[in-house]
Formats: structure tokens, sequence, C-alpha cells
């Protein structure tokens, strides 16, 4: 099968450092310039196979981030790769993780500087590609690459907004819309902030790419779409009564 998103995203401790998302090689257009509506591209943050799929366009990065719910974050623990599921929220130019105290690697955050080196990636899937041939079978995806260092939020009003960041990425205004959490369960829940500053997207979009001596063969081939949607929320069984359906909802 073809390679999909951000082949080249590396997990080993080397490929990790410091920063404030067709089988046969693409040849790419040089390094795009930084301006301060991209992010500048790095040895990093440039894909070493699919090259034209690459895009360091911040709007492009933003809203592939947004569109998400979970992000995956990798680093180097006792000299092995860890990669985890998790909760993320965007701010501008920041990221904001959510995590347990109780979670060693979190807790590597809130050690000295600089931090923990990590690398997150959020990916979307947007279709299937069947080709006539095995290998030229693919998917379209939108995925997003960041290179940095973590660091645990431990200023009490930033963590009270990251907290609503994270709520409102999942549901825009649920965080006006639900009890802050107090001392006890801010005890509890470890963030921990990412700059977005070496960061690349990459996608892929389009059809079928088979071989021109495979397009007589009798197999179906084409684009399979996929979409992801709301069903109707379900109420608590112990709501409180008068209770309604708020308006952010209605409107998923």
């Amino acid at each position: 099968m073809s390679g999909t998103a951000q082949d080249d995203a590396r997990t080993t401790q080397d490929a990790i450092g410091e920063g404030t998302a067709t089988a046969s090689r693409e040849a790419g257009p040089s390094s795009p310039q930084p301006t301060t509506d991209a992010y500048a591209p790095t040895d990093r943050t440039v894909p070493t196979r699919s090259a034209k799929r690459a895009s360091y366009d911040k709007e492009s990065v933003h809203a592939i981030l947004d569109a998400g719910y979970v992000c995956h974050l990798g680093f180097v623990r006792d000299g092995a790769p860890v990669v985890l599921p998790t909760l993320y929220g965007r701010l501008g130019e920041r990221l904001y993780v959510h995590g347990s105290t109780g979670s060693r690697p979190l807790r590597m955050t809130g050690q000295a500087d600089p931090g923990l080196p990590v690398c997150l990636t959020v990916t979307h899937v947007d279709a299937l590609i069947l080709a006539r041939s095995a290998f030229h079978h693919s998917i379209n995806y939108r995925s997003v690459v960041v290179h940095g260092i973590a660091h645990q939020v431990t200023d009490p009003d930033e963590k009270r907004l990251a907290l609503d960041v994270l709520v409102d990425h999942v549901v825009a205004g649920r965080s006006a819309d639900s009890r802050p959490a107090n001392a006890k369960e801010l005890a509890a829940t470890a963030v921990i902030r990412i700059d977005l500053d070496e960061v690349s997207a990459k996608a892929r979009t389009g059809g079928v790419n088979d071989e021109p001596e495979d397009l007589a063969l009798p197999h179906w081939a084409g684009v399979v779409p996929l979409r992801q949607g709301y069903e109707t929320p379900l109420a608590d069984a112990e709501l409180a009564p008068g209770t309604q359906l708020p308006d952010y909802l209605e409107a998923l």
C-alpha cells in the first residue's frame, strides 16, 4: 500500500530536538521561504517522500488541528519511543494537551528546562482509494506534525484557561455551560503546552493512480468517501427538570 500521512515523522530520540503536522518519490519544489502566514520549513518538517503534498501555511495547519479531537503525542522514555493518544486544544500558536498528574511521562514535562522533546501528530482520513493493483491502494488524508518542547502548565490562571480551551475544542461554547474545575480537580489534572513553531501539514486528495497497463483489468477502482457526523444528543437520565438542549448542540 502506498505511503500515507506524514511518512517521515521521526520517532527516534536523535530526530526529536528543541523547537519553540505514491510509493515512488516525487521530485518536490525547493523549500518555501517562511512568512508571517507560514511556518519555516526545517529538516524535520520537509518530507523525504511525496514532498509536493506538504504545506506550511498556518491557515491550513490550524484548520486540520481544529477539526480533530485526538492527537498522538510521541516522546522518548528510558531510551524507547512512546506514543500516547490524548485530547488537545489550540489557542493561537499554542497547543494545550490534556493528561493526568499520575502519568509518569507527563510528569517529565515538569522537569527543569529544556522540558520534554515531543512529536505531536493529528490525522484525518477523508476517503479510501481502491485501485486495480494492490500496490496503488491508498487513502485521502489531512495531517499535521508538530515538533517541539513540551512544558507543564503550572500557573493557575493559565491552567484554567487551558482547560477551557480543551473543553471548548471538543464542543465550542461548552466551557461557559459547565462547572469549572475545583481545586481538587485542578490538582489531579496535568496540562502541557507546546508552541507551534516547527510544524508541517501534509495531505492527499484525488483519485486512483493506477499504472496505464492496469487500466483494462476487470477490477473495480475508485474513491470511497468517508464522512464524520453527529447523532441526536441523548440526555442524561438524571438531567435537572427543565434543562433544555443548548443551542451549540442544536447546531451540530
